[in-house]
């Protein structure tokens, strides 16, 4: 009997793991959805996962991605979202959709929408809606709130704050972590020969790059900045840029300068004047700090410090005596209060005597 109970308690327990992994699987799918099934009065019809990805997705970390017909009465939208590897990646893939047509959205901080569709940077996640005038602007808020609360959050690249705001030609900024994307970035602005400094930049050593397009009347340029961990390795790819460079320069008086840490390149100026003002115009410091730490000297002046040491031993010259003072006359008191019954005990007091003289010892003589 005790056997069959082990048994049967033993079956219990495995029932119940069981049926608890197979919760936290579909809980752990469901977290990972991307995108809603229903947002606002929109509901999915039908959904596309496996689609073949682009080489700037693979390389961006794709980790999700959902393509689904939402409807609405008798309006529908087609939506997609990709999550990929964390909120910079997602940025390289957001900078890679955007459009000259497209203007700031009220949906959210990094939004851009155009009579094709809207797109929206939130976390690691980057979504699409086409046709965005068939969903109200309330909706796509609401479906925007529910995507950001399943993306991871954390600060976006800050070399995106390296570029001039000023003469920028709208929506031509792209932002690059590979190859793939840096190439994708020189054909979106019209210079191809942009993508021959893809395999040169060092992207495999964690460089950066952010690219974008501008224009000041008949003048006009690509401004190129490539980011690197250290200045060592700014100064080393430096060279292999220079190479790559060369024919490029000579046909189009392209430039590339380091500082710091940071490679401007200016692609195809209009003129060496506009060049200049551009790369003049980045907004990028240096910064060194040093990590020992430092003090600050605090000792006082010798005259304080030897006008201290005689107050000191003053002051430990008065509380001798003063204890000295008390603890005699302490003893004295005690004596005259209680003779011979606290310090003078004559019979519990031992001497030592030499015998020189037949004269008997008082101890009594003592005190």
């Amino acid at each position: 009997m005790v056997g069959m109970r082990r048994q049967f308690l033993f079956a219990c327990l495995c029932a119940l793991l069981s049926v608890a992994k197979t919760s936290a699987q579909q809980s752990s799918s469901a977290q990972q959805q991307v995108l809603p099934d229903a947002f606002g009065n929109w509901h999915v019809t039908g959904c596309v996962v496996d689609l073949q990805k682009p080489a700037l997705s693979q390389e961006a970390g794709e980790r999700e991605f959902r393509q689904c017909q939402f409807t609405s009465g008798k309006q529908t939208a087609t939506i997609w979202a990709g999550r990929y590897r964390d909120p910079s990646s997602s940025y390289e893939v957001y900078t890679s959709l955007l459009r000259p047509t497209m203007q700031p959205s009220t949906v959210g901080r990094f939004t851009a929408v155009d009579d094709y569709g809207l797109i929206a940077l939130l976390g690691d996640v980057v979504f699409e809606v086409r046709n965005p005038r068939n969903i109200s602007t309330k909706d796509l808020q609401e479906l925007a709130s529910i995507v950001a609360a399943r993306s991871a959050k954390t600060p976006l690249p800050p070399i995106r704050e390296y570029l001039p705001r000023e003469d920028l030609v709208n929506a031509t900024q792209r932002y690059a972590l590979g190859a793939a994307a840096l190439r994708a970035a020189a054909e979106s602005v019209g210079n191809p020969e942009i993508a021959g400094l893809a395999d040169a930049a060092g992207f495999a050593q964690g460089a950066e790059a952010m690219l974008a397009q501008y224009r000041r009347g008949r003048d006009s340029g690509v401004l190129l900045l490539i980011d690197y961990p250290t200045p060592q390795l700014a100064e080393l790819h430096l060279r292999h840029l220079e190479a790559a460079l060369a024919e490029m320069a000579k046909k189009s008086g392209s430039t590339i300068e380091r500082k710091g840490s940071l490679l401007t390149i200016v692609v195809a100026p209009s003129s060496p004047a506009f060049g200049e003002n551009l790369r003049a115009a980045v907004t990028y410091e240096t910064q060194v700090t040093w990590n020992e730490p430092s003090q600050t000297a605090t000792d006082p002046p010798w005259a304080v410090v030897l006008y201290r040491i005689f107050v000191g031993t003053g002051v430990f010259m008065v509380m001798a005596v003063a204890f000295g003072v008390a603890f005699g006359g302490f003893r004295i008191f005690i004596k005259r209060l209680l003779p011979g019954k606290v310090f003078d005990r004559p019979e519990q007091m031992e001497v030592l005597q030499l015998g020189l003289t037949g004269h008997k010892i008082d101890t009594r003589d003592l005190y």
